[in-house]
């Protein structure tokens, strides 16, 4: 019964029994993971905040080769987001981060990049209060990095350069981009303003890009329809609704 030591962000938390906590989370070296963390309800627990959704830790857990379900040992808090998360609007936006991030990992299967993201994404919401360009950078990079994510810059079924200045049309299903003569029934329109704001976050990280992402009400409007699009293409992939996204479009 080896002891693993390793950095993790906190993806769920549950609670199990009388004094015990079930933990989904995401382990930098080894995946996305389940574990009890026994006595974690308790007044005075060992664990402390430690075990919040989206807490950045150093974790200790034993796994048991017979059980799917590792035991948290000890847990060393190394950033919270407890502040970010009395912010509603922020808060949605995090639980989003999480809710995605455990829908399409699989289990045991280490991924960097993936974890790079979810970190970057979640302290530039934390650290500007501003929620709305972190969430469109972190649906576009999930299904980027997902496999999920067609070429932009030109039209997917005939091949043609698509023009700087006119609009797209995409479709989850089909995974590709079409100019306006490729263009089938059902296919959403994308703007150019979308497919430019796609480009530069994908060419530029976030922490610089929030310093200087435009404030006016077009940029609002690219990036919230990129973000629309991008969620629906990991719906389309979990083939089933993203709970904490109904929340988005809710009053706080």
């Amino acid at each position: 019964m080896p002891l693993h030591e390793s950095e993790a962000i906190v993806l769920q938390s549950y609670a199990l029994g009388e004094a015990d906590r079930l933990v989904s989370f995401f382990s930098r070296t080894m995946g996305r993971m389940r574990g009890v963390a026994a006595g974690a309800r308790r007044p005075k627990s060992r664990f402390g905040s430690t075990l919040e959704r989206l807490s950045h830790i150093r974790v200790w857990f034993f796994e048991r080769e017979t059980r799917d379900l590792v035991r948290i040992n000890q847990c060393e808090m190394i950033e919270s987001f407890l502040d970010a998360f009395r912010d509603y609007a922020s808060s949605v936006v995090l639980a989003l981060f999480s809710e995605i991030t455990e829908a399409v990992l699989p289990e045991r299967e280490a991924s960097d990049a993936n974890f790079r993201l979810l970190l970057l994404a979640a302290q530039t919401v934390k650290r500007t209060g501003r929620p709305e360009l972190p969430l469109a950078y972190f649906a576009l990079w999930t299904v980027k990095l997902g496999g999920w994510l067609p070429p932009l810059d030109r039209c997917g079924r005939c091949g043609s350069a698509l023009p700087g200045d006119a609009a797209a049309y995409f479709s989850p299903s089909a995974q590709a981009i079409a100019c306006n003569k490729c263009r089938r029934g059902g296919m959403r329109t994308v703007s150019p303003a979308a497919l430019a704001a796609a480009k530069r976050m994908l060419a530029g990280r976030l922490d610089r890009l929030s310093e200087e992402w435009p404030s006016d009400p077009a940029g609002g409007r690219a990036t919230r329809e990129l973000t629309e699009i991008m969620l629906d293409v990991i719906e389309h992939q979990i083939d089933r609704r993203l709970t904490s996204r109904e929340l988005l479009e809710s009053p706080a």
